[in-house]
């Protein structure tokens, strides 16, 4: 049986691969569509983006004015469960490159504003400024149609779920932070410091959100800073748990870079220093923690004799390992 084929107004023709299920939703403003999508240039179907390869689908959330509209006309067509093709002319993917490096960068877990710069348009990126990826380069700057194959997971109604930092207004985001950090420390009493640190991260995503529309140094921008250096340290210390050092050494040391007597700070990193044998520097950073605060000086002399202890066996494993090179 040949494929459904349809057109949906100017530009944009739809082939359905998997019929859905149920009814067609209404998707009225505030309806939250789960999908994961595969975007390929017209030439020989290559693959540009397949979200199914990360960890997470993609979230559209009807009526919030989304960068790529043709993304809301699309759904709005399909059922749970459909998986359809659409083939999308030219200008209804204009912003396809700078919506597409957004997305990458919060799939690495990076701010998908660093580096870019206000601008008027979708597409009035300066020619001599990069989107940081070859093929987004070569797509900015020869537009061309795109397919895009959608795969509708779930359809949920407004006030059903709770919604991403990227989704909030200003007012929603500052109501979520503390229920956020709330919901952080129970998992972690609860030894989840994986879903914990998830927790800490989203409600620092909703302040640096609102501090980005913040002149830095600022009044404002510096009350933001202030909220978010706690859950910044709470997160760190899920990533110490986690082993994850070098995240704890690159948030401390922002924190300190601005804030050098944060004791909390010097105390993480020189935890993290230890862990990764940097010994001078982490004897610095427990040495000024304890200046700071000599109550520390306890828990500071057990970290210290851990790490001689840890040193001085790794010092006779490699004595032990060159004798027998010579052997």
């Amino acid at each position: 049986m040949a494929a459904e084929v349809m057109y949906l107004g100017e530009g944009i023709r739809k082939r359905v691969a998997t019929r859905g299920r149920g009814e067609l939703s209404e998707f009225r403003n505030g309806t939250k569509a789960t999908f994961h999508y595969k975007t390929m240039l017209c030439d020989k179907r290559t693959v540009i983006d397949d979200s199914s390869t990360r960890e997470k689908p993609m979230e559209l959330i009807i009526g919030k004015k989304f960068k790529l509209p043709v993304w809301e006309t699309i759904i709005q067509t399909m059922r749970e469960g459909e998986v359809a093709e659409f083939l999308c002319n030219t200008p209804l993917v204009l912003d396809y490159p700078q919506v597409s490096r957004s997305l990458r960068r919060i799939a690495a877990g990076q701010d998908p504003r660093d580096g870019q710069r206000h601008c008027c348009g979708g597409i009035a990126q300066l020619h001599d400024h990069t989107l940081g990826y070859q093929d987004l380069d070569a797509l900015q700057k020869d537009p061309q149609p795109l397919i895009f194959v959608i795969t509708l997971l779930k359809v949920q109604e407004p006030g059903t779920y709770r919604q991403d930092a990227w989704a909030m207004t200003d007012g929603e985001k500052l109501q979520a932070v503390p229920i956020l950090h709330q919901e952080g420390n129970q998992l972690y009493k609860e030894g989840k410091t994986a879903e914990a640190a998830s927790k800490y991260y989203e409600a620092i995503a909703c302040l640096k959100s609102l501090q980005m529309k913040e002149q830095p140094g600022s009044p404002d921008w510096i009350d933001l800073d202030l909220k978010i250096t706690p859950l910044l340290l709470n997160f760190c210390q899920c990533k110490l748990l986690e082993g994850e050092y070098y995240q704890v050494l690159e948030h401390c040391s922002s924190i300190l870079n601005k804030y050098s007597d944060n004791v909390k700070a010097l105390f993480k990193r020189g935890r993290a220093h230890a862990a990764v044998w940097n010994a001078s520097e982490a004897e610095q950073d427990f040495s000024r923690a304890v200046e700071l605060d000599p109550s520390l000086a306890p828990l500071v002399a057990k970290e210290m004799k851990q790490l001689e202890a840890r040193i001085h066996e790794k010092e006779c494993e490699d004595k032990a390992r060159f004798r027998g090179i010579f052997k």
